[in-house]
């Protein structure tokens, strides 16, 4: 595929912006995606290319977050595991469910989440210093984890949303640590999306790495700021992407 000068600027201009979005709420491959698709790629590639620099911005946000002492690592291992078999489920799903289903459960999965914020937003935005739970004391995480990393793993635009409702919303975490869990949760099942995504030949590798430097630039800043930001601020901002997100996935 030619890169044209244009695009390699809309690429690393919009992956600059998905860092900030997904690293302190979510959505950000509403923009990502149809950068992406403006090139020329049917919305499968697209949707697969777009998982590269997915996966790089996590890898920086989760050092970023680790470094600032943010990472809640006590309990990954069983938020990992319903995410990773619900993250492959999806990535089965997209491989070979018709890519007209993606509009439909991004736009439904927005609404919903804009729809709990609004008329009960402690949900998704514990008070600082609520105690967080375990999984293995909360049963309905894993139902909540499973779901994100299928959802994760079949659209991917607008998982942070779903993984911050399971992580703050079952396991009570706030918002900066839900945040770096959501980070470490979605490189995981990611991944494993990706592989399969490579093993199907749906990725093209120049536009994914392109992208993906933006992404990494967006992320390191957005972590920097939700370290300093306070809970208001971070519970804002997740409102307006979350409205963001609902139009985007109505317009595109």
């Amino acid at each position: 595929m030619d890169i044209t000068l244009f695009h390699a600027a809309l690429l690393i201009g919009t992956g600059f912006l998905a860092g900030i979005i997904n690293t302190l709420a979510g959505g950000g491959s509403n923009l990502t995606l149809p950068a992406l698709m403006v090139m020329g790629m049917p919305a499968e590639v697209a949707n697969a290319t777009n998982r590269l620099g997915v996966v790089l911005q996590a890898i920086t946000a989760v050092f970023g977050f680790k470094r600032h002492g943010k990472l809640e690592l006590s309990d990954t291992g069983p938020i990992m595991v319903p995410t990773i078999i619900g993250g492959l489920a999806g990535a089965v799903a997209a491989a070979y469910a018709p890519s007209e289903w993606i509009k439909p459960l991004l736009l439904g999965t927005m609404l919903l989440m804009a729809f709990i914020i609004l008329v009960k937003p402690a949900v998704v935005a514990p008070e600082p210093g609520t105690l967080a739970r375990k999984v293995a004391d909360t049963p309905s995480s894993w139902w909540g984890l499973g779901l994100a990393g299928f959802y994760g793993g079949f659209v991917q635009a607008g998982v942070g949303f779903v993984l911050l409702a399971a992580l703050a919303g079952t396991l009570r975490y706030d918002l900066v640590r839900a945040n770096a869990l959501k980070m470490l949760c979605t490189l995981m099942f990611t991944v494993v999306a990706l592989g399969l995504f490579i093993y199907e030949g749906l990725v093209l590798w120049m536009p994914g790495l392109i992208l993906a430097a933006g992404t990494i630039v967006g992320t390191h800043l957005a972590v920097k700021f939700a370290i300093k930001a306070t809970a208001k601020t971070l519970k804002w901002f997740l409102f307006i992407m979350t409205l963001c997100g609902c139009i985007a996935a109505m317009l595109n």
